[in-house]
């Protein structure tokens, strides 16, 4: 019942601050003009809305820990150097390695804070069910954070696409905190989803107001980081499955984006239309009805990582292999890999 409150007020906090932050973009000529055959709307609208969703984390964290400890501060550290990158790229387009260093700094305050990804499962071992990754835990800590934090800004094509999918994400991580009895992760995925839950209203089409930089890559960021806290404090197939399905739809997006760039190409940091998102609104669907289905292919990978859970490791395993398996038949299907049609 607290959690429900927490939920509720994070939500209404967020909603509330939202049409201020829509304000404050205005006034720093924060604003999406469209001027490239990628862009959806037709009218300039104002971005940085991630920042509403990054006081409404930031006040739930400091009202629910009375005395933040290393995990609580290096989150929040890093999800203010997000932020920070995120607004003077909303504000002035940056150039790529500049909103790498960001990103690379805010995954070193995780690691500072002891948050790394020690231990994958070994699934065809019984003596060694586990592989200590040793100096290799950072790095792959980095890689991980990296990856999940531009897999969101690159997804975020559609209004209320990140942020519903990041809800969902959010949501399924949630359950699995709430059977595995981890009470921080529960804390962090409430104030999350609540952030995320106050700020749609404004995105969701037609959008008033566009998350940009700052939301997308703060939403990539702290699911990325809390999946990392859930996993390091049971060593079980979930540090694998879960978060590689819960996230499994910004992951391939993007995996297939850099495959198709490969095949064609173009730079992998290069813009296309080749995405899902893309594609659905090639079939003749409108912006509403691709972003709901994207919404129930979010929540169908969510409902999947939840049942890898109560599966043994070599189960779990082969459950996360059949799914990719289809996701890349299907992405072959729908001619992902191939150069879209302008």
């Amino acid at each position: 019942m607290i959690k429900l409150i927490l939920f509720i007020f994070i939500s209404v906090l967020t909603y509330l601050a939202t049409p201020w932050v829509r304000k404050l973009a205005i006034k720093l000529n924060a604003i999406d003009i469209p001027k490239d055959e990628r862009r959806i709307h037709s009218q300039p609208i104002p971005r940085m809305g991630g920042f509403a969703i990054y006081i409404g984390f930031l006040i739930g964290v400091l009202i629910n820990f009375n005395n933040l400890g290393a995990t609580e501060f290096g989150l929040l550290s890093g999800a203010t150097i997000i932020v920070v990158g995120g607004i003077i790229d909303d504000i002035k387009t940056i150039r790529p390695k500049y909103k790498l260093a960001f990103q690379l700094a805010a995954a070193l305050c995780l690691i500072v804070s002891g948050l790394t990804i020690r231990l994958v499962t070994n699934p065809f071992a019984t003596v060694f069910p586990y592989i200590n990754l040793g100096y290799f835990s950072i790095p792959i800590t980095i890689i991980w954070v990296i990856g999940i934090t531009n897999a969101f800004n690159l997804i975020d094509g559609l209004d209320g696409l990140a942020a519903g999918i990041a809800f969902i994400a959010s949501i399924t991580m949630m359950v699995v905190a709430i059977i595995n009895g981890r009470h921080d992760t529960i804390l962090f995925t409430t104030i999350l989803g609540g952030a995320i839950l106050g700020f749609l209203p404004h995105n969701f089409n037609p959008a008033s107001i566009f998350m940009g930089d700052t939301g997308s890559q703060l939403l990539g960021f702290l699911l990325a980081a809390i999946s990392v806290d859930g996993s390091i404090k049971s060593a079980t197939s979930l540090v694998i499955a879960v978060p590689l399905l819960a996230l499994g739809l910004p992951i391939y997006d993007t995996l297939f984006a850099m495959i198709r760039r490969k095949i064609n190409g173009k730079p992998i940091m290069e813009g296309d239309k080749g995405h899902l998102h893309h594609r659905l609104l090639d079939l003749g669907l409108t912006q509403r009805q691709a972003v709901l289905i994207m919404y129930l292919i979010g929540a169908i990978l969510g409902a999947l990582a939840v049942i890898a859970m109560q599966l043994s490791s070599k189960k779990a395993y082969f459950l996360f292999a059949s799914v990719v398996l289809i996701i890349f038949m299907i992405a072959w299907k729908f001619n992902m890999f191939k150069k879209a049609n302008k």
